[in-house]
């Protein structure tokens, strides 16, 4: 992950702030604003103080109860003043019931959830917390492994969107000493994993990676590399190019095919009634 210590930086979600504290002490940027979803009296509990007293300290602005979805959690949040905002390893918290499970989930997945969730962030990222003046990039930091790979974030959440896809870069997690990644909801730390980070801008494709591509090749972004939308591939599971119609076939019929069809559908379902719930 590419940090230009010039940045205004907003970081959403930090579970126990490590991840922002080693941001400030390792990376510096010009300015940094943390955000918790726990408050802080939970917070505490379950992680001590040393994280938000060291940001404190920092005279950074720490934002506890925070919740990206919902305005009326952001309080003091200064709009408009950020040049990136960075969501960690995000993931829906988990249910407490399965009765919480139904409300929540009103037909739709988990899956299509954790895709309403980025969708969500990247939009309020470009209308309310990025100005439209600095460096414009939403950043999203997320395990190579499933489930996480099959929520699509490349190009699902930012569907039907002024949003545009920059390419990603390998995180390195040792590029910040001190950073736990945790669980949502619990207070332990879990594996460390391969992870990647995801980049977006309202900026053109060319302009957000010379941004970044001209300061280090070791922040190379890979680009997203378009099919075509051949007859010959599966856009949906990003699989091929087949050679022939009989192993097309054989994928189609496959368990992760059907899976990802469906993970699809309810996607697509999501958005329409985004698009009715706008209209109405």
């Amino acid at each position: 992950m590419y940090i230009n210590p010039q940045w205004r930086i907003l970081t959403i979600g930090d579970g126990d702030l490590s991840f922002s504290t080693s941001l400030l002490k390792h990376h510096q940027p010009e300015q940094l604003t943390a955000t918790i979803f726990d408050t802080k009296a939970s917070l505490l509990n379950k992680y001590g103080d040393s994280h938000y007293r060291e940001l404190k300290q920092g005279n950074c602005q720490v934002l506890t109860g925070f919740d990206v979805t919902d305005k009326n959690t952001w309080g003091e949040l200064n709009k408009h003043s950020f040049d990136v905002v960075i969501f960690q390893f995000p993931l829906v918290p988990a249910f407490t019931s399965e009765e919480a499970f139904q409300v929540q989930c009103k037909n739709y997945s988990v899956n299509t959830l954790n895709r309403a969730l980025l969708r969500k962030f990247l939009l309020n990222c470009f209308n309310y917390f990025l100005d439209e003046k600095g460096s414009q990039l939403a950043f999203i930091t997320s395990k190579d492994v499933k489930p996480y790979l099959h929520w699509n974030i490349h190009e699902a959440i930012i569907r039907n969107s002024d949003v545009n896809y920059i390419g990603k870069l390998k995180f390195d997690i040792s590029e910040f000493p001190g950073y736990q990644v945790r669980n949502v909801d619990r207070d332990k730390h879990v594996k460390s994993t391969q992870g990647t980070t995801y980049l977006y801008s309202k900026k053109s494709v060319e302009t957000s990676k010379a941004a970044i591509e001209k300061e280090s090749d070791k922040y190379f972004i890979y680009n997203l590399q378009k099919r075509g939308g051949k007859s010959n591939d599966c856009s949906i599971c990003q699989t091929g190019r087949f050679g022939r119609e009989e192993d097309k076939n054989k994928h189609l019929a496959t368990k992760k095919h059907q899976q990802m069809f469906e993970f699809e559908q309810q996607w697509c379902d999501y958005l329409q009634q985004e698009t009715a719930n706008k209209a109405n």
